[in-house]
């Protein structure tokens, strides 16, 4: 009796964690570059009341038992981030860049640390640097296993200039001469789902489980290319969500109907003896 009332409780956490983590997904539907989670189960050691024994051959031969086991609940298996890729939403704005395929976009903040993103809500500052919305500097394309340490910088005195598909940006100084910049760099990374969120739409560049990065240009070997003027909107499928939000409140609603049935019958045994 006591064993159903644990596996509801830890049926109802598990379920509370899922709806977690999809309140996460939804807040988020409208987040550059975001990538939804996913909560994922598995069920916990089972008691053993007796075990599975052969079966045997000849006159005296018996048949075979199976083991007999009650389960003692569930337990969460993983949170994967799911990181397929966002719909490109235009936005007329030229410093927006989106990823169309594989590769995160690098950037280093003031202390110098790197960061990965598929965020391209880029600008230039005053000095011409490109940058995020967060102030994080961008890094043009490493070779290989190189890791970029120089930014995208195109200068003060442009006027007007243009992101292709490969990441080069071309730029028209003051004095109408055209020139080729600097190109965006992108990585791979060997396991996307071991990337740890950061916050800011960002992800640790130095996260153990992520493995080997590879630095490169976009529409160049199997990097993706880059949209100018485009983002990649969020993953997220709001009518995936809010079914699997049903899905697990009428678990959480079981799990819980679990722990009352079991209290009701321990107390009519409690209530035998009158």
């Amino acid at each position: 009796m006591l064993r159903s009332m644990y596996s509801g409780i830890g049926g109802m956490r598990g379920f509370q964690t899922k709806l977690d983590v999809i309140g996460n997904n939804i807040a988020n539907v409208n987040t550059t570059g975001f990538k939804k989670s996913r909560v994922m189960f598995q069920d916990i050691l089972s008691q053993t009341m007796s075990g599975g024994s052969a079966g045997t051959t000849g006159d005296k031969g018996t048949g075979g038992t199976n083991p007999k086991q009650v389960g003692l609940g569930s337990t969460i298996a993983a949170i994967d981030t799911v990181h397929t890729g966002g719909n490109l939403q235009t936005t007329n704005k030229p410093s927006d860049v989106g990823i169309e395929g594989n590769g995160y976009f690098v950037v280093k903040d003031a202390s110098g640390e790197k960061f990965l993103t598929r965020d391209g809500n880029f600008h230039f500052d005053n000095e011409g640097n490109l940058v995020t919305a967060n102030g994080m500097l961008v890094l043009v394309a490493g070779s290989g296993n190189t890791a970029p340490t120089t930014t995208v910088n195109i200068g003060k005195d442009y006027k007007t200039y243009s992101i292709g598909t490969d990441g080069k940006i071309t730029y028209t100084k003051s004095d109408g001469t055209t020139v080729d910049g600097p190109v965006i760099g992108l990585v791979m990374v060997a396991n996307p789902e071991g990337l740890e969120k950061a916050g800011m739409n960002m992800y640790k560049s130095n996260s153990p489980a992520a493995g080997k990065l590879t630095y490169g240009a976009p529409n160049s070997g199997a990097f993706g290319l880059v949209r100018g003027s485009m983002l990649e909107m969020s993953n997220v499928d709001l009518a995936e969500e809010f079914t699997e939000m049903i899905v697990a409140q009428r678990g959480f609603q079981a799990n819980s109907r679990i722990i009352t049935t079991s209290d009701s019958i321990l107390e009519e045994l409690v209530n035998l003896k009158r």
